[in-house]
């Protein structure tokens, strides 16, 4: 799966990715930090295309023992910046307003430059291409309530 986002994402945690922290500094009513330049490029999918995509593989007939790994993603990679701008915007931000998205200029360590996958397989195998537009996602993630993690 590659950077998966949607409804009921843990909140203000660093391990559900990219989209769950922008969202989380959206909610408090802080800035997007985008690290280095913002053009990292990534596949981002919606969690119901994720779903979608473990109901074709649980219903495609394959010989007992047989594996395929195939990327669940977006067929369009976008960039780090692009997605921090359109969940602002669907927060009703605007370029200037306190809440547009900071490209900061740093960097995590390990990080890696572009991320994103090939969805060929998946769509040879499965029959699974991703549906939901990067724009109807961000603006229904925007909306969506998130979860706060449990602390163990």
């Amino acid at each position: 799966y590659h950077n998966v986002y949607g409804p009921r994402m843990p909140r203000n945690t660093p391990y559900a990715g990219v989209a769950s922290i922008f969202r989380s500094a959206l909610e408090d009513s802080r800035n997007p930090n985008v690290t280095e330049d913002g053009r990292q490029r990534r596949n981002f999918v919606h969690v119901r295309d994720v779903a979608a995509a473990n109901v074709a593989a649980l219903l495609t007939e394959r010989p007992i023992g047989t594996f395929v790994a195939c990327n669940i993603a977006s067929t369009q990679s976008r960039t780090v910046g692009e997605m921090a701008e359109e969940l602002a915007r669907a927060f009703g931000a605007g370029p200037g307003d306190e809440l547009w998205p900071r490209i900061s200029g740093a960097f995590r360590l390990g990080d890696v430059r572009h991320v994103f996958a090939s969805t060929n397989r998946a769509e040879a195998v499965l029959g699974f291409r991703s549906s939901i537009s990067f724009a109807d996602g961000m603006e229904e993630f925007a909306r969506a309530k998130l979860r706060t993690p449990v602390r163990r």
